[in-house]
């Protein structure tokens, strides 16, 4: 794993690369999200990254990442509505309060950062692996940081995926039983952005 230093400038491209990416696939996220869902998850992912971007870019930018990492997730919680919102906005401010007021962090830093943050996500939603969540982009994802951005990234993607044969068991998706089967998870599939936006930003 690379030991460059990341200060807040580079979370602040981060976040901006996320609001492209999920700008870009709003409407696939949105599409999954109609099979098992409220058919909102692009609508509400967009919105609330458009208002990170502005909070981080309009005034006075956050002065260290964990700074911008908690401002971040003050915007989701927010703007974003239903249970994406709670759960992105306990990922990242989490994150945020683990690398504290550090003006630069190691990668090693940041995946232990992003590490309390998925377990914060977990407990909040009490769903694990398996359960065709979030977590099954973002646990595999924030591992792979251990090894490179890229990896995280891959392995976020592939987590993402492989949520289409699963049963849902936390959330709306979960009302469906098997009938979720068959469709990829769209908390998975925006997670696999965030990261892949994070590997973006990094090359």
């Amino acid at each position: 794993m690379s030991e460059t230093a990341l200060d807040a400038a580079f979370f602040v491209r981060w976040m901006t690369a996320a609001a492209a990416a999920v700008d870009r696939e709003a409407e696939r996220l949105t599409e999954l999200d109609s099979a098992i869902g409220d058919a909102d998850h692009g609508t509400n992912m967009q919105r609330g990254f458009a208002a990170v971007v502005k909070a981080l870019t309009e005034g006075e930018a956050p002065a260290t990442p964990g700074a911008v990492l908690t401002a971040a997730g003050r915007q989701l919680i927010s703007s974003v509505g239903g249970a994406a919102g709670p759960l992105y906005g306990t990922l990242l401010r989490r994150a945020g309060k683990a690398l504290g007021d550090a003006a630069q962090v190691s990668a090693e830093e940041l995946r232990a950062g992003l590490s309390a943050g998925v377990d914060a996500v977990g407990q909040l939603g009490g769903s694990a692996p398996g359960d065709k969540t979030m977590l099954d982009a973002l646990v595999p994802g924030v591992a792979a940081l251990e090894t490179s951005f890229e990896a995280a990234a891959a392995a976020a993607g592939d987590g993402a995926v492989a949520t289409v044969p699963l049963q849902a068991r936390k959330g709306r998706a979960s009302y469906l039983g098997e009938r979720s089967i068959g469709h990829e998870d769209p908390g998975a599939a925006s997670s696999a952005l965030l990261l892949a936006a994070l590997a973006e930003v990094a090359a």
